[in-house]
């Protein structure tokens, strides 16, 4: 039965993933396989390529044809190259030491242009991020600076409203009426209830019953004087 080397599908809608199977030809692809022998993940950069290197020899020796996918792949890992170099020594065409110094020449010079790529691929990651964190850090010094003058307009205005309530309070303090002390008002009104009231000395005051009539009737007619005098 006609054996090929192909990709069965795994993981989940827009992620898959794949495994490198040895099946029946006439199996469907995700359906039963004979051996597993590798793994390739394209949504990486660079794919991720996991292979059994001695297995697929194998297999290809055996006359297992790869799809063209699978082709790829192991065209990339080096063992379509192997194997060209065995049919080689098999032919006489040059010896097996020849044939390994061309695979690892060979091999030097793939993994070589694999590294470059990944630092390209790094260095343009690097560079990417680099433009990120300077963007980023613009716009954060642009908010500070934003952020420090709203501050500093609002102790400028809290400083001007404080001046100026100051300034009120002594306009205030300055037209209120100066209060005369405590003391030397009840020393005021103390002198002028003395001045009000005078004190009966006491040889002016009547000594007998007939002294007080006599006095009495001396005021008398003085009363009815003034009670008499003509309005004007």
């Amino acid at each position: 039965m006609p054996v090929k080397i192909r990709l069965t599908r795994r993981g989940r809608k827009k992620a898959p993933f794949y495994h490198i199977v040895v099946a029946d030809s006439r199996a469907p692809r995700d359906g039963r396989f004979i051996e597993s022998i590798g793994k390739y993940d394209p949504i990486t950069n660079p794919a991720t390529i996991e292979l059994d290197f001695d297995r697929a020899l194998d297999w290809l020796q055996k006359g297992a044809q790869p799809t063209d996918t699978c082709r790829a792949i192991l065209s990339y890992k080096g063992v379509m190259m192997k194997k060209h170099l065995l049919e080689g020594v098999k032919k006489g065409a040059l010896t097996e030491e020849q044939a390994e110094e061309k695979f690892q020449s060979w091999l030097n010079e793939k993994e070589s242009k694999v590294q470059a790529k990944c630092d390209m691929l790094k260095k343009g990651t690097d560079a990417e991020a680099k433009k990120r964190l300077d963007a980023e850090t613009k716009v954060r010094e642009a908010r500070a600076e934003e952020l420090a003058k709203r501050n500093a307009e609002a102790a400028a205005e809290e400083a001007k409203a404080d001046a100026k309530e100051t300034e009120e309070t002594s306009e205030a303090v300055e037209e209120t009426p100066a209060r005369p002390a405590g003391g030397a008002k009840v020393a005021e009104e103390v002198e002028t209830n003395a001045e009000e009231t005078k004190e009966v000395k006491p040889e002016e005051a009547p000594k007998t019953v007939e002294e007080t009539v006599k006095v009495v009737e001396e005021k008398a007619p003085e009363a009815e004087n003034k009670d008499e005098a003509p309005k004007a």
